[in-house]
């Protein structure tokens, strides 16, 4: 299982080279970015996660939870979700907030159901990982700190994405997190 935290790894290195490609694609579209002062935090705790994550595995001896097996199926749907948003949104999707002025806002996907998808499965990332290990302390610490970071990061995105698009009219009566079709149950 220690394969897993490697292959995750590997992936997100995969991932900021789609996102620089994807970039350089948006800034010579004409993309704006923004919210760069956050996002260096953002990146610093994402890379603090893996070194958590490891050292307290390391330190506490920790195992792998006896319920494991459904542990790991909430983590590869979690993947799967990943790589939706990731095809939904194409060349538009980036680690940083990068916004094409009048460009047609994405609402596909997972973006038919929700505002932010990807920030839904990253959450969920941070809770599952660290469960699957056993890592009760990483887990706690780096889910308030996401959300201390998604905090500032969401509504700047927001408010760029209204700003230079018709994101607001899009997305008019939709969620950040809660799922449309869940909104009317």
């Amino acid at each position: 299982m220690k394969l897993l935290i490697v292959f995750i790894i590997l992936q997100r290195v995969v991932e900021m080279f789609i996102a620089r490609r994807n970039e350089k694609w948006l800034k010579n579209q004409g993309g704006i970015e923004i919210g760069q002062a956050h996002y260096r935090y953002m990146i610093i705790i994402h890379v603090l996660f893996f070194v958590s994550l490891v050292t307290e595995i390391v330190r506490a001896n920790s195992s792998i939870h006896p319920i494991w097996p459904l542990i790991l199926v909430l983590f590869l749907l979690t993947q799967l979700g990943r790589v939706w948003v990731i095809y939904s949104l194409g060349r538009h999707w980036n680690t940083k907030i990068i916004v094409i002025p009048e460009v047609q806002v994405v609402r596909k996907g997972p973006y038919r159901f929700l505002k932010h998808p990807n920030y839904v499965i990253v959450t969920l990332e941070l809770m599952i990982i660290p469960l699957l290990y056993e890592a009760y302390i990483t887990g706690l610490i780096f889910t308030i700190l996401n959300i201390w970071i998604l905090s500032i990061r969401i509504p700047a995105e927001e408010k760029a994405l209204h700003s230079l698009t018709e994101y607001e009219k899009v997305f008019m009566g939709q969620n950040r997190f809660l799922p449309s079709f869940l909104k009317k149950v």
